[in-house]
């Protein structure tokens, strides 16, 4: 089963700068919903660990990602496949970025597929889990990309969907293992979906539509 999401928001930096935010992979990976670790292989690969959970199915998804398209300053598009608990897993994730006055519009669409234990275990469940995780990664994008970059250092991430992925001072350096543990976030009492809802300019995700 392909699941597919669609929706857009505003941020007030230049095309440009969301173009560069969206393809770093040391910022981008750590967004991903449930997020533990990442290894970053080079400029347009990285490999993101992942808690995965339906029902009473517990376990960690291992996914390889690859910025499969990168036009500056006008498009960027996520694909990656993995394993879970005895399931295929691929995800993909494209941005269209357009120019505004006050600054940039960002239209996304996101796809997930799971096929095996997962799909038979989740049945009816798929659908609404896949909206939330994808919800958790737009909210994290919308804080991210809202503030000015000199304004993100200073500010704390919200936990859960933003887990300290948001600095612009990445860290320089060969592949490394990137853990949630060692990132920063705002209080716990402050979710990511309050402070999304709180900024000017953005707009819900649009129901998903799930193609058989």
């Amino acid at each position: 089963m392909a699941i597919t999401f669609s929706g857009e928001f505003t941020s007030p930096r230049s095309p440009d700068e969301v173009h560069d935010f969206l393809c770093d992979p040391k910022k981008f990976g750590p967004l991903l919903p449930d997020f533990e670790s990442m290894s970053v292989q080079d400029a347009t690969h990285f490999t993101v660990k992942v808690r995965v959970g339906v029902g009473n199915i517990r376990g960690t998804a291992e996914i390889k990602m690859e910025l499969a398209e990168s036009i500056r300053p006008t498009r960027a598009q996520y694909k990656g496949r993995g394993n879970a608990v005895g399931s295929q897993i691929t995800v993909a994730a494209g941005f269209d970025l357009s120019p505004l006055p006050e600054g940039t519009r960002i239209a996304w669409q996101g796809e997930a597929s799971v096929f095996g234990r997962l799909a038979s275990m989740a049945g009816g469940m798929l659908e609404p889990l896949s909206k939330k995780n994808i919800q958790k990664l737009i909210d994290g994008l919308q804080w991210a990309l809202t503030w000015p970059p000199a304004q993100v250092v200073a500010k704390e991430a919200p936990s859960d969907a933003v887990q300290g992925a948001a600095t612009e001072h990445s860290v320089q350096a060969p592949p490394q293992e990137v853990s949630s543990e060692a990132m920063p976030g705002m209080p716990a009492e402050q979710s990511p979906q309050s402070v999304a809802g709180e900024l000017p300019g953005v707009q819900n995700a649009a129901e998903p539509t799930a193609n058989p």
